[in-house]
Formats: structure tokens, C-alpha cells, sequence
């Protein structure tokens, strides 16, 4: 039986977010529309124009739907319609990275040297230009970021799903959808992270143990299982990061502030997250209360997995305070994690002294530079542009002339070399490309090569010393022969020497040449750094 909502009881709150309710007459012949029960969005069930828009007082059909927006949430309504309850969360997302894209936007005007540098310009994919970087972004970039309408790639499967500003994150796929309208949750699964999480870093196929590889694996003997993604691409099934195995989602690790904001003042993704190992598993930060609980947060305290005291203490970040509201401090001192999404609860396992000494011997390294088991690696790729072709352009939404194409080979799904990041800290790197392109408007092929800080999401055991100390791979020389011979050490390299006198898997080398990076004030191992390291452990070893 419908259960009507009294515009009565809720008239206070909507006069206070600046809306005017109405009685609705939209359930007259929408009745089979009604939000289900239990959907957070229940008490408003009735009143369909506070997200739908349109006029429900006129009973003509036309004028009824006026204005009306069939997927409330897109960023093109997205501030008449969440936004009009949710508005600092919507004013977060349109200034946000994962709508912008302004690191990847001005990382690809960077790498084919249209400006100075990475982490500096006004680049935007919503408003992307005419220009070789623009062009390569608009035809293969553009498609992931919010603004887009929701729609699929290739695929019906998650997988391929891109844009849709809120609804991305908090609307089921809909493969996944059941008859009658959809329930909006703050519960945000992994498969909305899929979409595109699964291209560039590859990080959500990483976390789940899905390694992209190339097709020559097909001539071979392999040691991993293979399968083809929904989407055709092939790949290896390998060792899936410790917390997937754990049964954790991305959002028990990610927060609200590092998905959606304020990010709208970092230059990348990587300097938005919030969270990192140690808030977890060695937090020393100060506890708070419910008293004490951040004014714009504070809607996360209906959603406590324990039960609500006054006195309880909670878990913060260490980066910007947010608090850990899904981790529960026991008396005895533990710390357990209660999924957000499959439910139930863990003992998160302390940092101890016996694994980690503080003896200021590694103190520059990053959790994930040790703890990292494997990353995808992709060592060559061309990139080829074709005027007289067309391809799909995701700004203009349309087909349009000219069209790039891609190839690659060297793909490699194991343990990366380490740089420094701009930070200092010593961290995983994977090469973000080593390739040639050619354009019409160039006279000669561009050749480049660059290393990217990426922390891929395949946590597990340490890495024993000689995985750094005696590999010629961790420290970015490429795979080769390390040789100690008339007490120094040489390198033989596997792989040939490319036109900037680098083997062509490499980073760096032991005469000093260095591969670019996308991050200022990020770069590889010196050649010094690599000799410490090689000297830290005997000859022999």
C-alpha cells in the first residue's frame, strides 16, 4: 500500500535548503515509479520534481514536463537537482579531478611538450581544444570523466561504464537494476569503480588480481590462467592484493574526501587521496568524539556499524582528519574494520616493531614500495594519427575526422622499479610511456620516454632484500645481468639501446641518463643511490 508523504512534516527542512514543496501530482500516473521502501530518498516520495524538475501542478501533459530531466544527477542538472540538498558534495564533484581531469589533461599537453609542466595549466576535459595533446584526449581520454552522460563502452558490463556525474558512483549499474525506480545509496560498490579504473594504472583490475596482457602470450606456454575481459581485452589471472582478499571495497580504504573533495586544488589524483596505510595500521593520530565531529561529515554518523556513545573515540587520517567512522576501537586495544559493502567485520593486524625496525635505514620508503607485489608494464608503444579517418570525439559527442591509433608490446605484470617522488619518499614507478608518435603537423617522429609514481593496488608480502638490493628492475636499469668486476659494478642490459642511449626498458642508467616523469620534482634513482644499494648488501650475496 503507497504511504503518502505529508508536505507538512518536511515543509521546515525544505524551506531551509531553499526549496518550495509542492503537492505533487506526478504519482497520479507515475505511481509504479515510486521509490521502494527503504530508499533513502523515501521521505520525499512524492514530491518527483524536487529531483525530476518539471511542474507538477499543471496536469497538462506538455507543460507538466516542462523542464523536466529524465536522470537527475548528471552534472549538467546536478546543482538544480542533488545539488539542491547536497550542495557542497556537488560543488566538490564539478571542481573535482574526476570531472576535470586536469592532471590528465595537462600531464598529456606535458608529455608531448605543449607546456612546461605537469602539475601547472588550465587544462579541462570539458573544455578541451583543437591541439595535437587535445585532439589524442578528446578522441581516447575523454570518455571516463563525470560529465559525460552515463552510457557504456564496448560493453553492457560495469566494466564499460562511463560518466554520469552522481549517478555514477551512487546508482546501480543498470545490469544490476531491478523493475521500478532506481535506489540511490551512499553504499558504492567496486563495479562503479570499473569503468574506469580498469584503463591506464589498471588499478581496480589490479587490486582483484586482473592482469592486462598482450596477445603473444597466446603462442606461448604461460604459468597464469587466461580469460578475456567483456570487453575483449586479455588477461592473466594473478595474485590479487591482500585486502581484496580480505573482502575490503575500494570505499573501505577510500574516503569521501579523497573520491569526491574538495579536490578541486590538487594537480593530480594521487594528491587527492586521503588515506594511506598507516591510518590503519599504525595510527598515532589524535582520537575524537561525536562532539567533535566534522560539521560537513557528519551525516556519516547515522551510518556507525556500532552502536552511537557519546564517549567513543574514533580513528582520523593523518592528511585532512577525516574520521575512519567504520573502524571499531575495542577495549582490549585491537581495531577492527567493518565493511562498508559485503558487511561483517575484521582485526586490522598493528604494525609491528619485529617487521618494521626503526632503525632510519629505510625510512624514505613508502608501505606500498616493499609491499607491492606486482604492476602492469607496458615497455613500447606507437601512436599513429590519421586525418582522413574518423573516430568518436567524447566532448563534441559525435563522430568527427581524424583518428588516433595505438600499438604496444613489452607488456610485463611483475615487481616495478622505484623512483622518488616529489615528496622525497622512495615509491613504485611504472613506465607511463616509452613511445614514438607520429602527426601530420610534425616533420619527424616524437620519441619519448616517462616513468609515473603509481601505487597499483597489489599489496601483500615484503619484498626481501635482494628483490631491491640485487635487482638490476627495482632499480630501474631494465632487465639485464648485474656484473662486479675491478671493484665497481656494470650492467649488462637485455633489451637494445634506444635513440636516447637507454635500453628500452629502462628508467635510468648507471652513467646518470634519466627518463622523464610526469610529476615535478619526481624522478628516477641516481646513479649513487643505485651504488648504495648495491653496496648495502656483500658481493656475494
Amino acid at each position: 500500500m503507497k504511504q503518502s508523504i505529508k508536505p507538512a512534516v518536511w515543509a521546515g527542512f525544505f524551506f531551509c535548503a531553499g526549496i518550495a514543496l509542492a503537492q505533487a501530482a506526478c504519482v497520479d500516473c507515475h505511481e509504479a515509479h515510486l521509490p521502494s521502501a527503504g530508499d533513502p530518498h523515501g521521505f520525499v516520495a512524492e514530491q518527483c520534481h524536487l529531483c525530476h524538475l518539471g511542474n507538477p501542478e499543471n496536469s497538462e501533459l506538455k507543460a507538466a514536463h516542462a523542464g523536466m530531466v529524465a536522470s537527475p544527477g548528471w552534472l549538467d542538472n546536478a546543482e538544480q537537482t542533488c545539488g539542491t540538498c547536497h550542495r557542497t558534495e556537488t560543488q566538490y564533484v564539478l571542481e573535482g579531478l574526476m570531472h576535470s581531469g586536469r592532471g590528465m589533461v595537462n600531464v598529456t599537453r606535458y608529455t608531448l611538450g605543449e607546456q612546461e609542466r605537469p602539475d601547472q595549466g588550465d587544462g579541462r576535459l570539458d573544455s578541451l581544444g583543437a591541439g595535437v595533446a587535445d585532439s589524442m584526449l578528446r578522441k581516447h581520454c575523454a570518455s571516463c570523466h563525470l560529465g559525460q552522460p552515463q552510457h557504456q563502452m564496448t560493453t553492457e558490463h560495469p566494466i564499460g561504464s562511463r560518466g554520469g556525474g552522481c549517478l555514477a558512483c551512487h546508482a546501480p549499474h543498470p545490469s544490476e537494476r531491478e523493475a521500478g525506480h532506481v535506489q540511490l545509496s551512499g553504499i558504492v560498490s567496486d563495479q562503479s569503480c570499473a569503468g574506469c579504473h580498469s584503463r591506464s594504472g589498471r588499478i581496480s583490475l589490479n587490486y582483484a588480481g586482473i592482469a592486462e596482457v598482450d596477445t603473444h602470450v597466446l603462442q606461448q606456454d604461460h604459468p597464469h590462467p587466461l580469460y578475456r575481459l567483456p570487453d575483449g581485452r586479455l588477461v592473466e589471472m594473478i595474485e590479487d592484493d591482500v585486502h581484496h582478499r580480505a573482502g575490503l571495497a575500494c570505499t573501505d580504504c577510500h574516503t569521501s574526501r579523497d573520491v569526491m573533495g574538495p579536490t578541486g586544488h590538487f594537480a593530480h589524483g594521487s594528491d587527492a587521496v586521503d588515506i594511506q596505510c598507516a591510518d590503519c595500521h599504525d595510527n598515532h593520530q589524535p582520537r575524537i568524539t561525536e562532539d567533535e565531529w566534522p560539521s560537513d561529515l557528519r551525516n556519516q554518523l547515522a551510518r556507525l556499524p556500532i552502536a552511537r556513545d557519546a564517549e567513543r573515540e574514533f580513528l582520523i587520517t593523518e592528511r585532512r582528519g577525516t574520521p575512519l567512522w567504520h573502524i571499531e576501537l575495542r577495549a582490549d586495544g585491537s581495531k577492527h574494520l567493518h565493511r562498508k559493502v559485503e558487511g561483517g567485520s575484521i582485526p586490522i593486524p598493528p604494525l609491528t616493531q619485529a617487521s618494521h625496525p626503526a632503525d632510519g635505514l629505510h625510512d624514505r620508503l613508502a608501505c606500498a614500495t616493499c609491499h607491492t607485489q606486482w604492476a602492469p608494464q607496458c615497455h613500447g608503444c606507437h601512436m599513429d594519427y590519421d586525418p582522413e579517418q574518423v573516430q568518436f570525439d567524447h566532448v563534441a559527442r559525435e563522430f568527427t575526422p581524424g583518428s588516433w591509433s595505438d600499438e604496444r608490446w613489452d607488456v610485463y605484470n611483475d615487481a616495478p622499479p622505484l623512483g622518488v617522488n616529489s615528496r622525497g619518499q622512495i615509491v613504485t614507478f611504472v613506465p607511463g610511456m616509452i613511445r614514438t608518435i607520429d602527426h601530420p603537423d610534425w616533420e619527424d617522429t616524437q620519441f619519448r620516454r616517462f616513468f609515473a609514481p603509481l601505487s597499483p593496488h597489489t599489496i601483500g608480502p615484503s619484498r626481501g632484500c635482494e628483490d631491491c638490493h640485487r635487482s638490476s628492475t627495482a632499480m630501474g636499469l631494465g632487465r639485464g645481468e648485474l656484473v662486479y668486476e675491478n671493484g665497481d659494478w656494470r650492467f649488462v642490459a637485455d633489451k637494445p639501446i634506444l635513440q636516447d642511449g637507454l635500453p628500452a626498458d629502462a628508467f635510468v642508467d648507471l652513467e646518470g641518463r634519466a627518463g622523464q616523469t610526469p610529476r615535478h620534482g619526481a624522478r628516477g634513482l641516481k646513479a649513487e643511490e643505485i651504488r648504495r644499494m648495491l653496496d648495502a648488501l656483500p658481493v656475494d650475496y
